[in-house]
C-alpha cells in the first residue's frame, strides 16, 4: 500500500492523473514464483550461484579454487570456478556512466583545441581584382580539369 501512496505523491507532484487499470495493478500483491528444481539433480543440494572469486582467499582445503575437501560442487561450475569469466570489480551501469565520462572528456578536450586554442590568422588572405585572375588566366573554360583518355604512348 506505501508504494500506491508513494507513486501516487509523485503522480500528483508532477500532475499527472494515474488511470484505474494502473492502480489496480498496484495494488495486487505480487506473486513470486519460485524456479523448480531440476529433476536431473535428484536429491542434489542447491547452491547458491555465488562466483568463487567472491570467495575469500584464504582458509581453503584447496587455495587455488577455493574449495574445501567434500565441498559439493556447483551445478555450472565451470562458469562459477576460479577459471570462469571474471566477475566485474564494479557494477556495469557505473562501468559505463564511467566510459561515457571518459568519452565525452576526449572528445570535449578535441573540441577545445579545434575551436577555442586555434590561433587567429596572422595575415589577411590574398584578394585578387577581376573576381580571382578569372580574365587573365583565361576564362573558366580554360582552367577546367582535363578528361582522363585511355591513350597509349608508344
Amino acid at each position: 500500500m506505501s508504494s500506491l501512496r508513494l507513486i501516487g505523491s509523485v503522480a500528483s507532484k508532477r500532475h499527472l492523473k494515474l488511470a484505474p487499470l494502473s492502480r489496480r495493478a498496484y495494488t495486487t500483491p505480487a506473486t513470486v514464483k519460485h524456479q523448480e528444481k531440476d529433476p536431473q539433480l535428484g536429491d542434489y543440494p542447491d547452491l547458491p550461484w555465488v562466483s568463487n572469486q567472491e570467495l575469500p582467499a584464504r582458509g581453503w582445503w584447496d587455495q587455488q579454487m577455493r574449495r574445501n575437501f567434500g565441498d559439493p560442487i556447483q551445478e555450472y561450475d565451470e562458469v562459477l570456478s576460479m577459471w570462469g569469466p571474471d566477475t566485474p570489480p564494479i557494477p556495469p551501469h557505473k562501468a559505463l556512466f564511467q566510459l561515457s565520462l571518459a568519452i565525452s572528456a576526449f572528445v570535449g578536450f578535441g573540441f577545445l583545441c579545434k575551436y577555442a586554442l586555434v590561433p587567429e590568422r596572422p595575415t589577411v588572405p590574398r584578394e585578387y581584382p577581376y573576381s580571382g585572375l578569372v580574365r587573365e588566366l583565361g576564362g573558366l573554360e580554360e582552367n577546367k580539369a582535363r578528361t582522363e583518355t585511355e591513350e597509349i604512348d608508344e
